[in-house]
């Protein structure tokens, strides 16, 4: 199953390693440090010219990947919610 992040990215949820607010980013030198290193090494994607608003992190064919996303952490959580609540109903 895949889940929309923005634009015209959609991954995969058994890709999918953590979904990050950036405000409580923004407050963790440790996780902008992180974001940084990301960045220079080339793992990180810009889903959208908008508002980043999260921060997801995925395992891509044995590569890591950061999404930079204008979704917010919440929907994306109700969108995955609501994937697997259809998926159970669908077996």
């Amino acid at each position: 199953m895949f889940v929309h992040i923005g634009a015209d990215v959609e991954i995969m949820i058994r890709d999918l390693i953590g979904i990050f607010d950036m405000k409580s980013i923004e407050e963790s030198k440790i996780t902008m440090e992180f974001l940084k290193v990301a960045q220079e090494e080339g793992f990180v994607s810009v889903v959208s010219k908008e508002d980043i608003k999260t921060m997801i992190i995925t395992e891509e064919k044995g590569r890591s990947v950061v999404y930079l996303s204008p979704i917010s952490s919440a929907t994306l959580q109700k969108r995955i919610n609501l994937i697997s609540d259809l998926s159970i109903i669908n077996k």
